[in-house]
């Protein structure tokens, strides 16, 4: 069991909550599920366990290849302690020589065409050359892009905003050097994802990595990544015939567009008008993210799920 006597709560996240003992930090990860920047008011029994005991897995696989990373030691089923680093919202006082801090940007690493990417290819806004495709060609949904397409947001604003090359460095201290290597470790992690995962039948199709300096400015891998959470997975038969069985909270992110609610959403935001309250999942939704949850555990790790 956590014990949080002589810890303080510093930060309650979308899922997860952070714990400080002065030295050392504690993510305590919750059944909370959210989407598009938004906390669903409903509960998925046993996601925090499936997310905790996924990232414990891939951080112990990090460690066999000597990747640097935040992990220290599962404390629990669903907590975990890790590396103590600052976390910086005055992008001001962050520069190149900054030292044992958060980098407030997340590096996402897409290799087929689907969700945010294929709206974007739908309205104009990324055309299939930049991608790779030759020019005039039609992207279809799924396609296997020609090569890894980055892209960096925000990590610490209220809504992840896309940014250019030179806006990202502006604000994290990043040299393009530092740049490079944030592409590089993501691809070298992402290459033993796939390692690991297509012996278990699955397409990583996306997913987004977050990293760290520590305190003689080596790049560090932090937070999660490679869970139902953070990354996007297919099943590899069905994708052969044409199908895409979505295994990740993206199953949740369709719901929510399929009644209309992601619409509604994007365009508050369009308008910069109130956005309008997320309604919960109805409870056969709930039962049916919460198997995805445990099963997913168990097709990323090869482990069975112990609750």
């Amino acid at each position: 069991m956590f014990d949080t006597d002589n810890k303080k709560m510093i930060r309650k996240g979308k899922v997860k909550e952070v714990w400080d003992d002065g030295n050392y930090l504690y993510f305590k990860f919750t059944d909370n599920i959210s989407v598009f920047d938004k906390i669903i008011p409903s509960s998925i029994p046993y996601k925090g366990m499936s997310l905790c005991l996924t990232s414990y897995h891939w951080f112990s696989l990090l460690n066999d290849f000597g990747i640097k990373n935040h992990f220290i030691e599962l404390i629990d089923k669903n907590v975990m302690k890790v590396t103590k680093l600052d976390v910086i919202y005055d992008y001001s006082k962050i520069t190149t020589k900054t030292t044992n801090y958060l980098i407030p940007l997340e590096v996402i690493v897409r290799y087929y065409a689907a969700g945010s990417l294929m709206d974007r290819i739908e309205k104009g806004e990324i055309n299939p050359e930049s991608l790779g495709f030759p020019k005039g060609y039609k992207v279809k949904y799924g396609d296997k892009l020609p090569s890894p397409f980055f892209e960096v947001t925000t990590k610490l604003e209220k809504v992840d905003r896309p940014l250019t090359e030179e806006e990202a460095l502006k604000i994290s201290g990043l040299t393009k050097e530092n740049m490079k290597s944030l592409k590089d470790m993501s691809l070298k992690i992402d290459t033993i994802i796939h390692r690991e995962i297509e012996k278990r039948g699955l397409i990583h199709v996306d997913g987004k990595k977050e990293y760290g300096m520590d305190k003689n400015r080596n790049i560090i891998v932090i937070d999660t990544f490679g869970t139902a959470d953070e990354d996007r997975f297919w099943d590899a038969e069905q994708y052969k015939k044409g199908k895409f069985i979505e295994l990740s909270k993206e199953e949740v992110r369709q719901y929510y567009r399929s009644i209309g609610y992601f619409d509604k959403l994007m365009e508050a935001r369009k308008n910069h008008k109130e956005e309008p309250e997320i309604p919960p999942l109805p409870e056969e939704k709930i039962k049916q993210v919460s198997n995805l949850y445990i099963d997913m555990y168990t097709k990323l790790t090869g482990k069975n799920f112990v609750m």
